[in-house]
């Protein structure tokens, strides 16, 4: 909001005001003064003027009369009881108001006098307020000006005709978070509202929609378990539907002509059931709704499936059907959205799904299968396309050992394929002929992200990956993939540049990665290397992941070789180095621009003892001195001592015993001597 009408003067600095309020051309920003209330000495021509988070309790008639050309106000997070209702009489231009969380609630009524007083006003901020109904009616009675209004994080609780009653010009009207369980023809009169936000709140149906303006409803995280539209072939501008995070049981009822493209219905209890399980069709099952407005009552009866059919979604982008409980889907029910660009089904109960010419999906882009039961996907070719665009296609966390023989074929742009927690291996198998069930993925030519994470794979060999241009892939958590060199990543030398082998049982030092010359992110993490592979010394990675391997040390010239001057983010985090050998540490910190992100968990054992490397305790140095030091040297060092000491003893002898000694020489040579 700040941002709004710098024009040419974006790049001017704020200057200091008055007051200790910050000032950037006509924009003046009083946050966080500890202000009791608003200042007078501030510029005359400021027209916008933010003093959030203060400590202002009560607007006074006066408080904005030397501020005339004020357009934008805001006073979030004060302690607002009481607007006087004469404080708006000399702002007549107001237009934007946030009065985000205070306390209106204690005045409210003369505070919807001071309101009544803005005749331009087109956004109201109320929310965080404590506010009911009735208030809420009391404040908002005589702003027929009003474009935007929010009374979200209030205590609201139903909703009736009177409330919002002479709000003709309203566009969007916010009431999540509320405590709202009831709505009763509360927005008929708003001819003109388009978006309607009522998320969060306490609904547990919503049966006779028939807001045909319009154009955005979002109702998610209520209690929904049934959504009813009206029974009309009007023209409904619908765009966007949230009916996400609710309790429905069935797919929801739509107008028959709408302009959906985006429909959410994430998190539900939702499924289908014009065919169940067992084979028993429900097609002619219906369902009679018992509908009581006032004085009068009508039954409604709706057939579960045929309803749907009778709905237009011919325009629909993006449909999520996600963490449902969906086995399958009716006949023809993919064939309806020719533009669908988007299909989430993940988090479902399905064992099987089919694609067929007679279900297109020529416009799908991306469709998320993942975290169901699949163990079928099933593709009837002939001779038209199937999924000519897709580009992201998600099948992990299945029951999947094999894909249907040429789907690729048939997925001419298809760049991500996830089959991660799939029982699949890749064609061709090493030392045998290709043999079913395999996922052959050979000559994928506009493929560049693969994920194989723990799928079982054992013994990768052969040229899986011909003729691809993988740029990602991801082999992680394949304890038996790894067997001998590194041969099979052949074909994708020149392209591969993130490579995750994250616990393969990695161990030995000897694997060469040299070749794989474009790599720039490589994880190595959950393994058990126990000396740093020699061959990572000439890669240029901008990113290494180490952890969880049985690394004592890393080579001391790591932070030198191409391998350190390129690294800008390495993990190095639960590994057992030793508190005496940290050159390598002490050369990291001081490489320019390389991170350890997780540096804080690093550790080193020393003894029984596992300490930081970067506050090793003095007597833990003098301790490692000792150890480092030069053998040599110290078996001098400790034998110098001895020495000195049997020399001493010796002389001492010598001179005790000297006398003794010459008498015994002479006495044996015969030779006399004076005394």
């Amino acid at each position: 909001l700040l941002a709004v009408g710098w024009g040419s003067g974006m790049g001017a600095a704020w200057a200091p005001s008055p007051g200790g309020c910050e000032l950037v051309q006509s924009i003046m920003d009083c946050s966080g003064r500890w202000l009791s209330s608003i200042p007078g000495n501030l510029r005359g021509d400021t027209e916008e003027l933010f003093l959030d988070d203060n400590t202002i309790q009560v607007l006074g008639n006066a408080s904005l009369l030397l501020y005339p050309q004020l357009w934008h106000l805001s006073l979030t997070r004060n302690q607002l009881e009481l607007i006087e209702p004469g404080a708006f009489l000399s702002s007549q231009d107001l237009q934007v108001l946030s009065l985000t969380d205070n306390r209106l609630f204690t005045n409210y009524s003369l505070t919807a006098a001071a309101l009544s007083a803005l005749p331009a006003l087109r956004t109201l901020d109320l929310a965080g307020n404590q506010l009911t109904e009735d208030m809420v009616s009391v404040l908002v009675s005589n702003l027929s000006s009003l474009e935007s209004l929010s009374v979200a994080r209030n205590i609201i609780m139903r909703l009736d005709s009177s409330i919002f009653t002479n709000l003709t010009q309203l566009l969007e009207l916010n009431l999540e978070k509320n405590y709202i369980f009831e709505i009763d023809n509360a927005f008929e009169g708003l001819q003109r509202l388009q978006r309607l936000n009522i998320a969060y709140n306490y609904l547990p149906c919503l049966v006779g929609f028939g807001l045909t303006q319009l154009r955005v409803l979002n109702i998610s995280n209520n209690i929904i378990e049934w959504f009813l539209t009206l029974e009309s072939n009007d023209l409904f501008e619908l765009e966007v539907l949230d009916l996400s995070h609710n309790r429905l049981l069935f797919f929801p009822v739509l107008p028959r002509q709408n302009k959906l493209h985006s429909l959410l219905l994430q998190d539900n209890r939702m499924s289908f059931y014009q065919r169940l399980p067992n084979g028993t069709s429900l097609a002619n099952v219906t369902v009679q709704f018992l509908i009581i407005d006032g004085n009068s009552t009508n039954i409604t009866t709706v057939r579960l499936w045929d309803d749907l059919c009778h709905s237009n979604l011919s325009s629909l982008h993006l449909l999520d059907m996600s963490q449902n409980q969906v086995w399958g889907l009716p006949d023809d029910f993919l064939a309806q959205m020719p533009s669908l660009t988007h299909l989430k089904l993940n988090q479902n109960c399905m064992e099987a799904f089919h694609l067929s010419e007679e279900d297109p999906l020529a416009m799908l882009t991306e469709l998320d299968l993942s975290q169901n039961q699949l163990v079928e996907l099933g593709v009837k070719v002939g001779t038209g396309d199937i999924l000519p665009n897709l580009q992201l296609f998600n099948l992990s966390t299945n029951k999947l050992q094999a894909l249907p023989p040429g789907i690729f074929t048939l997925t001419r742009k298809i760049t991500t394929l996830d089959l991660s927690r799939n029982r699949v291996d890749l064609c061709p198998q090493p030392g045998e002929a290709e043999s079913p069930p395999c996922v052959d993925i050979r000559g994928v030519e506009t493929l560049t992200h693969l994920s194989l994470a723990g799928c079982g794979l054992q013994g990768l060999g052969g040229r899986p990956f011909q003729g691809t241009s993988l740029m990602h892939l991801d082999l992680s958590d394949n304890l038996q993939a790894l067997s001998g060199d590194l041969g099979w990543l052949q074909d994708l030398v020149l392209t591969l540049q993130v490579l995750s082998l994250r616990n393969t049982s990695l161990s030995s030092t000897a694997m060469d990665f040299s070749a794989l010359n474009s790599l720039v992110r490589l994880d190595l993490s959950g393994n058990s290397l126990a000396a740093f592979p020699s061959s990572l010394g000439t890669l240029r990675l901008r990113s290494l992941d180490l952890r969880d391997n049985c690394l004592p040390v890393l080579p001391p010239d790591v932070a030198r070789v191409p391998l350190g001057r390129s690294l800008r983010e390495l993990y190095l985090s639960r590994n057992p180095y030793n508190c005496c050998t940290l050159g390598w540490w002490d050369a990291l910190q001081q490489a320019e621009g390389l991170r350890v992100p997780d540096g804080r968990e690093v550790t080193c054992s020393h003894g029984s003892r596992a300490l930081s490397p970067g506050a090793l305790p003095e007597p833990v140095l003098q301790s490692c001195r000792w150890q480092t030091a030069d053998l040599a040297l110290l078996y001098l060092v400790l034998a110098l001592p001895t020495c000195l000491t049997l020399l001493v003893a010796f002389v001492v002898i010598f001179l005790m015993l000297k006398e003794k000694l010459l008498k015994m020489v002479k006495t044996r040579c015969g030779v006399s001597s004076p005394y």
